[in-house]
């Protein structure tokens, strides 16, 4: 596979950087006087611009030039970052995306628009400050005004190399504000047997003749503040006047400041013995205390960029070699060869902890699909003049790449229709004794071999006797016929079923709770509701950990062998005598409590008289439960999951199908459409009791 563009590089990591734009400029609406948020969007942005400029996007650069400058005066603390200013940066961000992802769809005047929006916040509501103003205010702290030089003592982590931050580069930077003379400090080296070639253990001790500000500085250091040490302080009068000792050392004439090029690092390097320039030199309250001895640093966790497309098509050799064990331990369990039984096993375990590793390899955690919500939430607030708080949990759990991509678009879905149906206006929540502010919680957690993901709101719940009377009226059910709520609340996954009473740009159509369901289902996942009058309602997602390779229960239905997901399996019990004498019913006693269930050999119309002693398989999903009769229960299987072709798109109790170990192919159930028919069968069978 040929290397990835450079061009397709800049746009991944451009998108990272947007979601940490976005999310220090929502916090920021939290928290408008948290600097770290400040700086956080300031470095993206200034990264933004540089990479782009890097890679022929010059009109990305220029308009991020111009968001950078406006922002600036946010990072100097010269304006406060109020919603306005927010809700104008957050649509510059969303028009530099557009320019790196389809430029040709941006339209100059939308962004010239915003950037008229940027001025006007940073510039004409905010005038600057009359001469005269300036001249009387009292003196800025020392640290903050202009010197005529600065003392540093640089001190940076030692996994800074691997990184990808070289210290010479931002010494060099250092250098282009003014002469520097530059000592490095080895008072921390190892012995050469105890060194890490990929740490850094010197420091520097700088002193930096130029008459700049602070913040000068710190633009030079800002991507590695996090990662260094830095004590500043002025320099002395007498220090700034002197003659710079770099030349008296090295027996050279110093050249006029004025007449000086471009400044150069000069490092002086003494041994490490005597070190007397580092004696003399640095003033004691300026360097730290030396430490009595060496520590090494922890290691940081190397990363490597690889693209999706590679790790799919190694994920697809893995199952492939799962395939390919299971067949060798079959032939090993049918020979007698003890050699053989034992490579059988030792490929097994091989094969066993490289599903492991690969499938771990695709795990990603489910926060990077969550940050996404977050400009959602803010956005339907504003234009619902509904004040939301959105508070997320679990955003360590892991879900295969492909489950988060299938999973991003329900989660929307199921967000819009909280906040629109669910979250009452403010009128309304004053008026049942409520806060202002309504509240959308989303959650994730493992329970089992599952992932749960929750949309919980706050708001006044589903309400049952809306819901049941829309049925009737569709004619989903028959006036007065019996249901729980939870069976009411399933009409609202009908398609076309909707019980808003007018329609918006945003729901009342009904059109999406079908289809958020369906797509669950085809993630081979299930979905349920609960909902509490005037307390609010959750939605619960319960998903499987990867769609690549899963735990099946391998079953006999006459000649045919099928796979059940081991996730949706509750217990096996044998199929009663009483059972089987009452054909009509469709319901098993199970300690007390009616189950329906599904003869699989009428479903399946297999051939030959069933088995003397048959089994029933109890699967289900969310609170619903359904019996599978079958001849047999093999045992586990390790499942590789291969998709259906398009020819057998209608044929919708099988999710796909996988290879056994003899080579012949065996169906995997779909779960959810087989509680659904057994659901069905039911409703018929009260509708001809009750006629």
């Amino acid at each position: 596979m040929s290397a990835m563009d450079p061009t397709e590089v800049f746009r991944q990591e451009a998108s990272e950087l947007f979601e940490v734009l976005e999310g220090a400029l929502l916090d920021l609406g939290q928290r408008p006087d948290d600097r770290e948020l400040v700086d956080s969007a300031f470095r993206a942005l200034h990264t933004i611009k540089g990479s782009g400029a890097m890679f022929g996007f010059d009109k990305v650069a220029s308009f991020t030039h111009e968001f950078e400058t406006a922002f600036d005066r946010v990072r100097k603390g010269e304006i406060k970052p109020t919603q306005e200013l927010i809700s104008v940066a957050l649509a510059a961000k969303d028009y530099i995306r557009a320019l790196i992802e389809d430029p040709q769809s941006t339209d100059d005047i939308i962004g010239e628009a915003i950037l008229d929006d940027l001025r006007r916040f940073v510039s004409a509501d905010q005038p600057a400050a009359p001469v005269a103003a300036i001249a009387e205010a009292p003196p800025l702290a020392p640290a903050e005004s202009k010197q005529a030089g600065w003392h540093l003592y640089l001190e940076f982590e030692s996994h800074i190399l691997r990184n990808g931050s070289n210290p010479l580069d931002l010494l060099e930077d250092l250098c282009k504000l003014g002469p520097c003379f530059v000592v490095p400090v080895t008072d921390g080296i190892p012995f050469l047997d105890e060194m890490e070639p990929e740490d850094c253990y010197l420091k520097w001790d700088v002193k930096l003749h130029a008459a700049c500000d602070k913040d000068a500085i710190d633009d030079v250091f800002m991507f590695v503040q996090d990662e260094m040490k830095l004590t500043l302080s002025p320099l002395e009068q007498v220090e700034a006047l002197a003659p710079l000792p770099l030349f008296q050392l090295l027996d050279e004439e110093p050249a006029p400041v004025a007449e000086m090029p471009v400044p150069a690092i000069e490092v002086v390097a003494a041994p490490v013995a005597e070190q007397p320039v580092a004696k003399a030199e640095p003033k004691p309250e300026a360097r730290p205390e030396p430490k009595p001895e060496a520590k090494r640093e922890e290691r940081g966790i190397a990363t490597v960029r690889v693209q999706a497309e590679r790790l799919d098509e190694l994920m697809d050799r893995v199952g492939e070699l799962v395939i390919a064990q299971a067949r060798l331990s079959q032939l090993a369990a049918s020979g007698s060869d003890l050699s053989i039984k034992m490579i059988a096993e030792e490929i097994e375990r091989l094969a066993s902890s490289l599903r492991d590793t690969t499938m771990g390899a695709r795990m990603v955690p489910i926060g990077s699909l969550f940050g996404r919500f977050r400009r959602l939430v803010h956005d339907l607030s504003r234009d619902l003049s509904k004040p939301v708080e959105f508070v997320t949990s679990g955003e360590d759990t892991e879900l295969d790449k492909t489950m988060i991509e299938c999973l991003a678009d329900p989660l929307v879905h199921l967000i819009r229709n909280a906040i629109d149906h669910g979250i009452e206006d403010t009128a309304t929540r004053a008026a049942n004794g409520k806060t202002e502010q309504g509240r959308i919680e989303l959650a994730a957690v493992h329970s089992g071999a599952q992932v749960l993901v929750t949309v919980k709101d706050n708001g006044g719940g589903l309400n049952t006797a809306r819901i049941r009377a829309k049925a009737e009226e569709q004619g989903l059910i028959a006036a007065g016929a019996v249901l729980s709520d939870h069976e009411i609340h399933q009409f609202l996954f009908h398609p076309g079923f909707s019980t808003a009473q007018t329609i918006s740009a945003l729901s009342g159509r009904g059109v999406g709770m079908d289809v958020v369901k369906r797509t669950i289902e085809n993630m081979r996942g299930s979905i349920d509701l609960s909902t509490r009058p005037g307390q609010g309602t959750t939605v619960t997602l319960r998903l499987p950990l990867t769609l690549a390779i899963i735990e099946g229960l391998l079953i006999r239905v006459g000649e045919g062998r099928y796979i059940i997901p081991l996730s949706a399996v509750e217990e096996c019990v044998e199929l009663t005598a009483e059972d089987e004498r009452s054909r009509g019913r469709n319901f098993l006693n199970v300690r007390g409590n009616l189950v329906p269930f599904l003869r699989l050999r009428e479903l399946l119309t297999a051939s030959g008289s069933p088995d003397k002693h048959q089994k029933t398989i109890i699967i289900s999903t969310g609170e619903t439960r359904v019996g599978l009769v079958a001849d047999q229960i093999i045992g586990n299987h390790q499942t590789v999951i291969k998709s259906l072709s398009k020819l057998h798109s209608d044929v919708t109790i099988f999710s796909g199908a996988t290879i056994l170990g003899d080579g012949t192919a065996a169906l995997i159930l779909d779960v959810a459409q087989l509680v659904t028919l057994a659901q069905s069968k039911v409703e018929k069978q009260h509708i001809s009791e009750a006629a």
